[in-house]
């Protein structure tokens, strides 16, 4: 398997851990992802994390399960770290953990600040905190759109947004809704030819689970021409 294709795997499988197993019989939700991050972890070619994470599998069946299961995860955390360091520079950073909110904000700042002719946001949670947390990340003269559900967006949208355009005039902003439960992805599109899905939305990107910013190369043209479709016919707030 290659670096990045392992490093992603390895990150989703993470993000979606069961809980902890405390008593009872395992699930078959359990015994499926067990068997997935063992797969994950072989893949890696590490004999020594592989040996790890088998006795910490074979754990499950003692009373000290729990702890069984914290050795599950911090073998996958390295068997992360190590497809991290194998996969492209641009590749890197995609996953981040739970909690690492700069790291967050980073990822994101540095895809805005590449854009050279447009930034597309598109989340259908929309706030304030998609300006005041990255709006300063885009370069000055770069036109900024965000695309939001109309039904989900949040009150402090707007306001903000018309604050933005009066204190940034030379920061073109335009701020539109979908229709409801039209936008299925949390996305970045910068120069109408890049684009990446992001697996939470931004205002709460990585605070209570861990978050995935994964470039689309291979669909990128398809979701662009999508969503901006979307926009042509979305309703305008400024």
């Amino acid at each position: 398997m290659e670096a990045e294709s392992l490093y992603r795997r390895i990150g989703r499988l993470i993000e979606i851990a069961p809980p902890p197993p405390l008593y009872g019989t395992l699930s078959p939700e359990l015994m499926k992802w067990t068997g997935q991050a063992s797969a994950l972890v072989s893949a890696g070619g590490d004999f020594l994390l592989q040996a790890e994470i088998s006795l910490a599998i074979d754990g499950l069946q003692y009373p000290t399960r729990a702890d069984s299961f914290q050795k599950i995860m911090i073998t996958l955390y390295k068997a992360l770290a190590a497809a991290e360091l194998a996969a492209p520079p641009s590749a890197q950073g995609a996953f981040i953990p739970v909690g690492n909110s700069f790291d967050a904000f980073s990822a994101v700042a540095k895809i805005l600040g590449s854009a050279m002719k447009d930034v597309f946001l598109v989340d259908p949670y929309m706030d304030d905190t998609v300006l005041t947390d990255f709006g300063g990340s885009v370069a000055d003269g770069v036109p900024l759109r965000f695309l939001t559900d109309v039904a989900t967006v949040k009150p402090s949208l707007a306001p903000a947004a018309s604050r933005w355009r009066a204190q940034y005039p030379s920061r073109p902003l335009s701020v539109r809704l979908a229709s409801s439960r039209t936008l299925n992805d949390r996305a970045i599109f910068v120069d109408n030819i890049k684009a990446w899905t992001v697996t939470q939305s931004l205002k709460d990107l990585a605070k209570r689970s861990p978050a995935e910013i994964v470039r689309a190369d291979d669909t990128a043209a398809l979701k662009i021409a999508a969503y901006e479709a979307i926009w042509m016919t979305a309703t305008v707030v400024i």
